[in-house]
Parts: structure tokens; C-alpha cells; sequence
């Protein structure tokens, strides 16, 4: 039996290794497409990009592990099964099950690593990285000014540029406000078209903006304590040249606690407290807005007519009094009457702002409560997604019979979309409170466990899985169990017509 362990781990641990990293590098790929924008022409060295992609890819590592077992299981009982060497062992009277016991370990101890990694060095790994990323994309701000959208990366500016040539670098309808000042929006620049850049020591930053105007608002006696203002200066241009200063804009190293605050960078424990405190918090907040709203609200509702009348036994007088308001406004005169309606409804309109917009702050409050316990599912969820994918690929590859990267790759591919589609699905929805988040973080391991063992019972009884002719006899039996219920035709009448 040492023997067979021996050889059903080694089969397994080296699809797994070439699986792993082929994985990981297709979620490096990913990452580089994503901001791929924000590393080109930065002037990078070969250093901070190795840098940059090594903290990523330990980032990785706990979403690429359960996708390469899934791959390298279907791989190794694949070719098992291709090359009947399942079929040898089980003649020899090794059950399916005892097979699958070495792989089943192997898996186990990288179920629990993963656990620790991302308990341990992926927090640590994602804020360095987050930190790297954040001022790779500080330099040359030139660059990430997007299209449709303010940017203020450059100090004392907001530009927004609506459209943009990738042939020849022209913007169009630039929008340019000088904030340099600290006086608001005094000072607006537009132009039909431009263009920017470098200078050659990047000590500063080029706009040639072309057709456009200048407004800004003028001050007389600046300094004094009466400025009177003028409406606005507004000036026409042909061509102008703006000289941006940059200094400060070379990689500079920021702080490791810029991103301290952030879900991914907490561990199991720091999770807990930091959820334990926001739920306190926001318990205390909505106690304080209910406190609010009946002391304030309600109580100047309540006091705008106050008569001295008895009702039901209480004074007005007294702290709490028990009011019947169709009574109260029986005694009041028609004029009175008129302004008690307009007034509720200007009471029921402010009521219902303030409950709006305290309902908007506990949502708020809410979903960033829930990003926090999102993110402490998080560690074991894709630690299962280990055994839940063996589960599945481990049996599968036994019953389909193929090897090599084609089928299982197909097949590999297939679970893992249906595994994300359900985790995205169910966390957004756990995210935006509709579900609890039990129930959203652990939808895609309740769905795909059942069918895993499933799997495995298939397997390990035999059972034709894929083959056509199985399905075909299983609902043709049910057709002639409906046939006879319904026509009340024996069994040996439907054979003999068959």
C-alpha cells in the first residue's frame, strides 16, 4: 500500500505544481490588463515591477490553489483512467475510495496552508502591494487622466478631459480649475483641444490647450477684511501654454498604513474586533437617530397644538399625555384646522428627509460593517474550495478517462466559472444586506459540496455517468410507468408492443 500512495502522489503533486503556477500566471495576466494603463511609460525600473508582481501574485495564491487541484486532480486520474491503470488497481480489489486517500491528505495539508496564507501573508502581501500600485500611479499623473472624468492627482488642480485621440494623444473639451489658491472655484480654464506632456526632466508638466477661455473672479483690496468682488474676468485665447510644476511626483515610497483601514489587509483577529466594534458603533448610531427623531422630531409635532384638554384622564401637563388627535381637532376652527394640515404635512415631509437620509448613513455604515465580515468568510471559504474542487475533479477524472490539458482544462474551467458566477452573485447580494451573510458566503460550497460527493458516489460504484444509453432506459422506464398509470396497461402489454 506504501507503493501506491507513493505513486498516486507523485502522478498528483506534479500536475498540481505545473497547474499552480500555470494558474497563477493567468491571474497575473489578468492584473496586468487590468492596469495596464497605469504601468506603461512610467519609467519603472526592472526592480519595483518584480516587486510589484511578486506581492500580487502571493495575493493569488489562495485563489489559484483550489483551481489547480481541480485541474491537476482531473489530470491524474484522467490519464489513471486513459491508461487503465484505475482499472488494474480496482481488479486487484482496491476500492476507488483507498485511491483517492493520498491525494485526499495532500489536499487537506494545502487546505490548511491556504487557510494560513491568507491569514497571514496575504493581508501583509496586498498592502505592500496596494501601497506599491498606489504610487506607481502618482507618477506622471499625465498618464492616468482618463476621459469623462475629474482628476486630481496634480496638486491645487481638477482637470476633466471628455474625450481622448490614442492615435495622436489631442484631448478635446479640457476643463481646468486652479484650486492653487484655496478660494474655491474662482478661477475655470476651458479649451476646445489640446495636448499634454513632460518635460524632458518631468520637473513639470506642458498643456498647449487651443480655442477656449479663461474666466476668473477679481478682487479689489485683497487682504482686507470688506473684498469686494467683481462678477468675473473672462478672457479669449487662440493658443496658451500652462506650466505645471511636478515636483514631488517621482516614486516616492508612501507609508505602509496608507491602507491600514482596508478589509483585505486584516487578519481572523483583527477581522473579529474591528467587526465586534462596528456593530456596536452602528447599534449606538441607530439608537442615537431614534432618540433623535422622537425627541426632536416627534416632540415639535407634538407641541404644536397643546390645549389644555383632558383626554382620556391625562393633562397636557403631564410628561407623557395620551392624545386622541381627532378630538383635539374637532375643537379648533376651520381656519386652525387649515393651518394644523398644512403644518403635519410640512412635519411628515421633514420626518420623512430625516428618515431618508439616516437610513442612507446606517446603509453606509452597514455595508462597510459587511465588507469586513465578507472578507473574514473569505479566509475559510476558499480554503474548503480546496476539498470541494478534489471532490469534484478527483471522481470526474475517473469517470471521463481522459488525460493531458484538453478535457480537464474544458472541464476545470467550466466548474471554477460556476464557482465565481455563484460567489459574486451571492456576495453582492450578502454586500448590499438583501441575504445574511452566512447564507451569500458560503452559496457556492452549500451547491457545489452535494455534487462532489455525488461525483464521488459515481465513481465509486461504477456508475456510467456520461454514457447516453444510461439516460436513454432510465426515462424510457419512466414513460412506461406514466404509460400504464395512465392507460392502465399491465407491463407485459407494453413490452409485447415494444
Amino acid at each position: 500500500m506504501k507503493k501506491l500512495d507513493l505513486f498516486v502522489a507523485k502522478s498528483f503533486l506534479g500536475p498540481l505544481i505545473l497547474t499552480f503556477f500555470i494558474v497563477l500566471f493567468i491571474l497575473l495576466l489578468q492584473f496586468l490588463f487590468m492596469y495596464i494603463d497605469d504601468l506603461i511609460g512610467k519609467g519603472l525600473d526592472l526592480k519595483i515591477m518584480a516587486e510589484l508582481l511578486y506581492h500580487f501574485s502571493l495575493t493569488f495564491v489562495p485563489m489559484a490553489l483550489p483551481l489547480a487541484i481541480l485541474l491537476a486532480s482531473l489530470m491524474t486520474f484522467g490519464n489513471m483512467g486513459e491508461f487503465n491503470e484505475l482499472t488494474a488497481l480496482k481488479s486487484s480489489g482496491i476500492p476507488l475510495r483507498r485511491i483517492f486517500v493520498p491525494v485526499i491528505i495532500i489536499v487537506g495539508v494545502l487546505s490548511i496552508v491556504s487557510f494560513f496564507f491568507s491569514n497571514n501573508i496575504q493581508p501583509y502581501s496586498y498592502r505592500k502591494a496596494r501601497t506599491l500600485l498606489y504610487d506607481i500611479r502618482r507618477k506622471r499623473p499625465e498618464l492616468n487622466i482618463q476621459a469623462g472624468t475629474f482628476n486630481s492627482d496634480i496638486d491645487g488642480f481638477s482637470i476633466k478631459v471628455t474625450s481622448k485621440d490614442p492615435s495622436t494623444n489631442k484631448l478635446y473639451k479640457i476643463l481646468i480649475y486652479d484650486h492653487r489658491n484655496k478660494k474655491g472655484n474662482v478661477s475655470v480654464t476651458y479649451a476646445d483641444s489640446g495636448f499634454m506632456k513632460i518635460t524632458p526632466d518631468e520637473s513639470g508638466l506642458i498643456l498647449t490647450l487651443y480655442n477656449g477661455y479663461s474666466y476668473n473672479e477679481m478682487t479689489e483690496n485683497e487682504g482686507s477684511v470688506n473684498q469686494k468682488k467683481y462678477p468675473f474676468r473672462k478672457d479669449h485665447f487662440k493658443e496658451q501654454t500652462l506650466v505645471i510644476g511636478l515636483s514631488g511626483f517621482e516614486l516616492e515610497r508612501s507609508n505602509e498604513d496608507l491602507f491600514k483601514f482596508s478589509s483585505a489587509t486584516k487578519n481572523i483577529s483583527t477581522l473579529s474586533y474591528f467587526i465586534d466594534s462596528l456593530r456596536n458603533i452602528n447599534e449606538l448610531k441607530k439608537n442615537a437617530y431614534l432618540n433623535e427623531f422622537n425627541t426632536v422630531h416627534l416632540y415639535s409635532q407634538r407641541n404644536f397644538y397643546t390645549p389644555d384638554v383632558i383626554v382620556n384622564g391625562s393633562s397636557s401637563n403631564t410628561s407623557l399625555p395620551v392624545f386622541k388627535p381627532w378630538v383635539i381637532f374637532d375643537t379648533l376652527s376651520q381656519d386652525e384646522k387649515k393651518d394644523v394640515v398644512s403644518r403635519a404635512i410640512e412635519y411628515a415631509r421633514f420626518s420623512l428627509n430625516y428618515i431618508t437620509q439616516k437610513k442612507e448613513f446606517i446603509h453606509n455604515d452597514i455595508r462597510n460593517l459587511r465588507n469586513y465580515q465578507i472578507e473574514y468568510h473569505k479566509k475559510f471559504t476558499l480554503s474548503l474550495a480546496c476539498i470541494v474542487f478534489l471532490l469534484i475533479g478527483a471522481p470526474l477524472g475517473a469517470i471521463i478517462r481522459k488525460g493531458g490539458l484538453g478535457t480537464p482544462a474544458v472541464i476545470s474551467v467550466l466548474f471554477f466559472v460556476i464557482y465565481y458566477i455563484i460567489s459574486i452573485s451571492f456576495e453582492k447580494l450578502a454586500r448590499e444586506n438583501h441575504i445574511d451573510i452566512f447564507t451569500g458566503m458560503w452559496a457556492a460550497f452549500i451547491i457545489l459540496f452535494p455534487i462532489g460527493v455525488f461525483l464521488t458516489w459515481k465513481a465509486s460504484t461504477d456508475s456510467s455517468l456520461f454514457d447516453v444509453e444510461t439516460y436513454t432506459l432510465f426515462f424510457k422506464k419512466i414513460k412506461n410507468k406514466l404509460y400504464r398509470l395512465i392507460f392502465n396497461v399491465k407491463y407485459e402489454d407494453t413490452l409485447e408492443e415494444e
